[in-house]
């Protein structure tokens, strides 16, 4: 391998720093992705456990301990702007229109939330389509200078095709080492977060149906 890549052509090398390149950025957002995603899924089953078994007021004394979890943060920042709003009311009691105005915010933080969570998926599909075409430019150009090399030197002999050959598909391995743990990591991952993403919206759901009652309630 380490002949292949001294004897390569200056654009082949090219394409090879590239692919490496990728391939070394690309396992490095697999690896952040596997521990955002699994500490995401591993405080959200904790947090739905706390908020299904305690009261408002409990939850939000523990919320700081599932600061991965998206539906925590939907939580911590409605039980907050209800809790602003109340104080601003004094004696009066929240209305439900301002009750609703919570609610729709909620649906920016889970927003952000799902934004936060698909960060880096982009840039694994992107190496995982992209780098198989760019490790076939990398063997049509060697291919290239196979063909090159034997019109210069008049003869089609092993020893002239050999180098060239051997670098096209070199570069072609290359491209698919890099290309499919990306592929296979963005399919694991993008199944996470839609996981992730429906126990959310079931969430805010609930969470709105919870806090309509509340004001309700209270009113």
């Amino acid at each position: 391998m380490l002949e292949i890549i001294s004897g390569a052509s200056p654009v082949v090398l090219a394409v090879l720093i590239l692919l490496a390149t990728a391939s070394i950025a690309s396992w490095a957002v697999i690896v952040l992705k596997f521990r955002e995603l699994g500490a995401a899924d591993r405080q959200t089953r904790g947090f739905i456990e706390a908020y299904q078994g305690g009261t408002l007021e409990a939850v939000y004394a523990e919320v700081r301990n599932y600061a991965a979890s998206p539906l925590a943060t939907v939580f911590r920042a409605g039980f907050r702007e209800l809790a602003q709003l109340e104080k601003q009311q004094a004696k009066r009691a929240v209305t439900p229109d301002q009750a609703e105005t919570v609610i729709k915010r909620l649906g920016w933080v889970r927003t952000e939330e799902a934004l936060r969570l698909e960060r880096g998926l982009s840039f694994l599909a992107t190496i995982g389509s992209s780098a198989p075409f760019i490790g076939l430019f990398g063997t049509v150009v060697g291919i290239m200078n196979s063909f090159h090399q034997i019109g210069q030197s008049g003869a089609a002999s092993f020893s002239v095709v050999a180098p060239g050959i051997a670098e096209a598909l070199f570069a072609t391995a290359v491209g698919l080492f890099a290309a499919i743990p990306a592929v296979i990591a963005y399919n694991y991952c993008s199944a996470r977060h839609v996981k992730l993403l429906d126990r959310l919206d079931a969430f805010v759901v609930d969470y709105s149906d919870l806090l309509r009652r509340s004001v309700s309630s209270a009113a």
